[in-house]
């Protein structure tokens, strides 16, 4: 009976995840029509729809096996057979990866995140190194031709959109003088390989196709393709990206996630990863909008670094937060977050609060200017990693979620996120250049994110971060709202003279007022930035330029937002 039970419970987990990932094939399958009907409001509704799924259907698959098995889950014996049947149910399955993800969400889930040994979850995979068979030939490659004229455009032929091109052979044309113009005829050679991916990436109002040219010395090199999709309804090549560092930008981690039909995710990252070198596994599943399982491969990537160094944990350089204590490791790329028990008497906000604000930031568009996190509970970390100083300073602010025993530090509930550079001390350390791009990227950033209908709130400058790119990201979300829930006001004339010499304001301040003129009051003290501010970026001072924004996002409008330098464009 119970080895009836343990095949039971392994299938009802598989079903589950099956049911999981069918609903979130079927929306991802329904970005090209969106795209091609250029239904912008829908493209973002159909992103945080498809994040949604998973914990939907983990709560559905938790729910079944407690009604099945009572108390009797509980048992590890049990619990071990189930996951030894699943193991054989993953043996010929092409998403045997995200669907051990599946288990530990679903083990996780019934045990409220307790009781987590190594042996009972999928903490390395079973099927280490397997790549699956894709249901069908997952790239084309065109080696034939007369020519990269001929080859390029049999590649546009293939691809499955159903729109018309605004003039196909003057975006062939352009794509080959500019891949002329990177790689050299020499490189390039007579009759170039493109091998391509058969399935177009979407992300907000663009398609992006993606594969990579192999040169006459073989070598290889990315190929990314941006299409556009004007007001005619007819499509455009936008830009053409052939260097690792350019491509890479559009799968950075301040982007929202891809919509591309995967069967099989293990194949598509597989390829990914030979034109991305420098990108990870958890990027990269992350990328194509397989979070949960890119948050597997982050904790494995972060298992393998500790047992590759030995440098000890310290606080996250910057000025300290109010509601959010952050540490990192100096040899390690991430940092982690946790809410402090309590906040400073400013920040009049709830735990729960603080995390709304980061599911939001999760399931919003992030136009390449919030950095997206993993969440994670009861995670575990060395003891003798931490100095008693860090270790006092973490148990000063946040005791409730905290637990040390002898060899381990065991957090209830933390975040991981990218590390920066804080915004406020590389530009004390940046050249005259450096500090104008900066200061102009930041500036940008704020922009980007308010047509994006997000409002920073607190916009400090130690709250935003320096990527390795030079791109200036947000990174604290504690106070973010929505633009269209905030008033923006022009601070009215004084009545009399003593008005202005008054302690209180002499206008009335409702709880959503925003009045943008102060900004230059609490942002630019240093007199270098407020006259680069001033000169780049002055209009945000207006309220005017707020409400315009504001109207444009009512209107349905949405501000184009780039994923690369306008250098890269086809046509200026």
């Amino acid at each position: 009976m119970a080895a009836v039970m343990e095949q039971l419970v392994a299938h009802t987990i598989l079903q589950g995840f099956d049911a999981m990932y069918g609903r979130f094939l079927d929306v991802t399958a329904g970005a090209q029509e969106r795209f091609e009907g250029r239904n912008w409001p829908a493209v973002h509704q159909a992103l945080k729809k498809r994040i949604s799924f998973y914990d939907h259907h983990v709560g559905l698959v938790t729910s079944q096996i407690q009604i099945m098995l009572g108390e009797r889950y509980a048992n590890r014996t049990f619990l071990m057979a189930v996951k030894s049947a699943y193991v054989d149910l993953l043996l010929d399955y092409p998403r045997y990866d995200i669907a051990e993800s599946f288990f530990n969400s679903v083990y996780c889930r019934i045990f409220e995140h307790r009781n987590i040994n190594r042996d009972k979850l999928f903490v390395h995979s079973s099927q280490e190194g397997r790549i699956p068979t894709y249901p069908t030939s997952l790239t084309r490659t065109y080696n034939t031709g007369n020519g990269l004229t001929s080859v390029l455009e049999r590649m546009l032929d293939d691809m499955p959109f159903t729109l018309n091109w605004e003039d196909k052979h003057r975006d062939i044309d352009l794509i080959v003088q500019r891949l002329q113009n990177d790689l050299g005829n020499a490189a390039l050679g007579s009759t170039p390989v493109i091998e391509m991916i058969r399935e177009p990436f979407f992300r907000n109002k663009a398609a992006y196709l993606i594969g990579r040219i192999i040169l006459k010395d073989n070598r290889t090199v990315p190929l990314v393709l941006p299409v556009l999709n004007n007001s005619s309804k007819q499509l455009y090549i936008d830009a053409c990206l052939c260097h690792v560092d350019n491509v890479s930008i559009i799968f950075g981690f301040a982007r929202s996630y891809f919509m591309v039909y995967a069967p099989a995710p293990a194949a598509l990252v597989r390829f990914l990863a030979e034109i991305l070198p420098n990108k990870t596994k958890a990027e990269l599943y992350t990328a194509i909008g397989c979070q949960k399982h890119g948050k597997t491969e982050l904790f494995r990537e972060f298992l393998h670094h500790m047992e590759n160094s030995d440098d000890q944990f310290i606080s996250a350089p910057g000025i300290k937060g109010m509601v959010m204590s952050v540490f990192t490791l100096p040899s390690y790329d991430f940092v982690f977050k946790i809410i402090k028990d309590k906040f400073a008497p400013q920040k009049d906000i709830s735990h729960a609060t603080v995390r709304e604000k980061y599911k939001l930031v999760k399931e919003h568009d992030r136009v390449g200017r919030m950095a997206d996190t993993q969440e994670y509970r009861n995670f575990s970390f060395e003891r003798h990693r931490f100095s008693d100083e860090l270790l006092e300073e973490l148990l000063d602010v946040a005791p409730s979620i905290i637990k040390v025993t002898d060899d381990q530090i065991i957090i209830k509930h933390l975040y991981t996120e990218r590390r920066m550079i804080p915004f406020n001390i590389y530009i004390e350390q940046a050249d005259e250049q450096d500090l104008r791009h900066a200061v102009d990227e930041y500036g940008k950033a704020i922009k980007q994110l308010a047509a994006a209908n997000i409002f920073p709130g607190d916009m400090l400058f130690k709250n935003f971060g320096v990527t390795r790119h030079k791109r200036v990201v947000f990174y604290d979300y504690d106070e973010i709202s929505y633009m269209t829930e905030m008033n923006f006001r022009k601070i009215p004339p004084p009545r009399y003279p003593e008005d202005e010499m008054a302690a209180e304001p002499w206008y009335s301040v409702g709880i959503n007022d925003v009045f943008p003129e102060e900004f230059r009051t609490f942002l630019l003290i240093n007199p270098t930035v407020r006259a680069l501010f001033n000169e780049l970026h002055s209009d945000l001072f207006e309220a005017g330029y707020w409400q315009q924004l504001q109207q444009n996002i009512t209107h349905g409008q949405y501000e184009d937002v780039f994923p690369y330098n306008n250098k890269h464009r086809l046509r200026k």
